[in-house]
């Protein structure tokens, strides 16, 4: 095999920049256009505002309420620049879920637009239709969509509202090759001031990477242990794969 089809052999593999040629000391043209399209891809995803209005009518057939809240964050300048202020619900969106009846629920589920809108609006409806009925054991709280949030702010969110374990699906930091790409965040016992070991998280959800098949079970495995045990984060080991590794078909 010539040392030209070992690179294209590679590039098949990966959606890496590998094996690029050149043309003289500089790129091909043709990468250097894909890099620029790529490029503008993740400036983009980062950029887009959430259309909450139809992310709704997406949801409507889960039949399910929703609520949409605001971070602190004004605006998408703002929450870029300051990380801080996306953790932590707006005095209007604060007020509201205190006015709300109190209730003891399970889970509280949380679509926020993180640093890709692009992911929620792609992937948040397919994977939640095969997540739901995984969850039909345990009772919900009302959806919430929060615009400029960042993954701290399932913690107020899921203190105001009772829950015993908070999960918030949000929009990754967009790659060259991923704009769309969702993450899942879980906390047992979400309380302001918790920090990132007390979180699991399930990354890189969308087509080109991990199936919302695979993802909701992986997250409803990790959500019935962490209120079986009572834990989440660094104290909840992911024995999800060992589990299917381990499985005896032979038994159904």
């Amino acid at each position: 095999m010539s040392k030209e089809n070992v690179w294209e052999r590679f590039k098949s593999l990966t959606d890496a920049r590998v094996a690029l040629g050149r043309a003289g000391g500089s790129l091909k043209t043709a990468e250097m256009l894909l890099f620029r399209r790529d490029h503008a891809l993740a400036s983009d995803a980062v950029k887009t505002a959430l259309d909450t209005e139809h992310l709704i009518e997406q949801l409507a057939p889960l039949s399910m309420p929703a609520i949409v809240l605001h971070s602190q964050a004004t605006d998408r300048t703002t929450y870029i620049q300051r990380p801080d202020l996306g953790r932590v619900l707006d005095d209007a969106s604060s007020s509201y879920l205190v006015s709300l009846p109190a209730r003891d629920y399970d889970i509280n589920i949380i679509l926020a637009d993180g640093l890709s809108a692009l992911a929620i609006a792609h992937h948040a409806w397919p994977f939640l239709q095969v997540l739901i009925p995984l969850l039909g054991a345990y009772t919900l709280a009302p959806l919430v969509i929060v615009k400029q949030g960042r993954v701290a702010i399932s913690d107020p969110i899921g203190q105001s509202l009772g829950s015993k374990l908070s999960v918030i699906l949000i929009g990754e930091r967009p790659g060259l090759s991923s704009p769309d790409s969702m993450g899942i965040y879980l906390t047992y016992h979400p309380r302001s001031g918790n920090t990132d070991e007390k979180r699991n998280c399930i990354s890189n959800v969308r087509s080109e990477g991990l199936s919302y098949e695979y993802a909701a079970h992986k997250l409803a495995f990790l959500v019935t242990e962490a209120l079986r045990r009572k834990l989440s984060g660094v104290q909840l080991k992911d024995t999800y794969d060992g589990q299917l590794l381990n499985y005896d078909r032979s038994k159904e």
